[in-house]
């Protein structure tokens, strides 16, 4: 069972893609809906409140934009560091009144030990994807965002490609994507050689770097965490990812233009305000990127603060 999405849009010209984006009109009128015997006082119909026929009204809390974030069930970081960045941007202009509605995409094993596991986690997560757009349907909201890093479970750029390209057939919304978000956020860096740090096993680094390779970046120099189970993720301390930076990644000889963090459920805006400013270079984390892509695509263009360079930048 799907909701029943309005089919009245409007759309825009995304800043960054240059994509038609579809926003559909879920303010509608009237919004919200009374039913047909009005207020109720006591029980019984009240009459006494002159607006019953409500001319459209936008969601109290999420009036200026109302995002999906669709995430792994196992992952207890993203929501987090979304919100983070939301709320420390409340100020006149910036993003008061965005909103995120969460839906978790089941995952019976989240277990990602070997390359067998792996191709396992694939299957299960495309078919728990299509299962969430729908529930996140129900909510009406007008842009998604894939809380996902999909070259983790998928060989490069055109396989990513066609799972999403398969699910915005079916399904009238435009989203934010890290392929695409990634790949704008180093373009604006005219970055072309970086290093990569996940919290995958071989196989799932190696996925990574075939995408970031097709995308048309060099990879430097990459380091995974090897986590066997998506949970464990969120436990990776700040302290080792900043000596992993320091250590291998942003050293001298590797001469690199810019750092890049996959996996959304390992945190990286603490450790992208600290070391940007020592290291000197860009570390493009997927959550904030995400969210700056779909911002930046929608319309919002002030500077954000407290959630690393790339959004306070650009």
């Amino acid at each position: 069972m799907q909701s029943d999405i309005t089919k009245e849009f409007k759309t825009i010209t995304g800043s960054l893609s240059g994509k038609i984006i579809n926003l559909p009109n879920v303010n509608k009128a009237p919004m919200p809906a009374v039913a047909d015997s009005g207020f109720v006082l006591n029980g019984e119909p009240c009459t006494g409140i002159e607006i019953i026929n409500f001319p459209g009204l936008p969601d109290s809390r999420s009036y200026n934009k109302k995002f999906a974030l669709l995430i792994p069930f196992t992952n207890t970081v993203m929501e987090h560091e979304l919100w983070s960045i939301i709320l420390n941007n409340q100020n006149e202009g910036g993003l008061n009144g965005v909103g995120l509605h969460t839906v978790n995409v089941e995952i019976p094993k989240p277990h990602v030990n070997n390359e067998t596991e792996l191709l396992q986690f694939k299957e299960q997560f495309i078919n728990g994807l299509n299962k969430a757009v729908v529930q996140a349907s129900f909510a009406q909201p007008e842009y998604l965002i894939m809380g996902m890093s999909l070259e983790h479970i998928l060989y490069g750029l055109k396989d990513v490609q066609s799972v999403m390209n398969d699910i915005e057939e079916k399904y009238p919304y435009s989203w934010a994507t890290w392929q695409d978000a990634a790949d704008a956020s180093l373009k604006k860096y005219k970055a072309k050689r970086i290093a990569i740090i996940s919290p995958f096993i071989k196989e799932g680094n190696s996925n990574a770097i075939k995408m970031f390779e097709d995308l048309g970046y060099e990879v430097v120099v990459s380091f995974g965490f090897a986590c066997t189970n998506l949970v464990d993720i969120a436990h990776i301390p700040d302290l080792a990812k900043e000596e992993v930076i320091l250590k291998y990644l942003a050293t001298p000889e590797n001469h690199i233009d810019a750092i890049v963090q996959c996996g959304t459920n390992m945190s990286m805006i603490n450790v992208s305000e600290k070391l940007e400013p020592i290291i000197g270079i860009p570390i493009i984390g997927i959550n904030a990127t995400l969210l700056w892509y779909g911002l930046r695509e929608n319309g919002f263009t002030k500077p954000l603060l407290n959630s690393g360079r790339l959004l306070r930048e650009f």
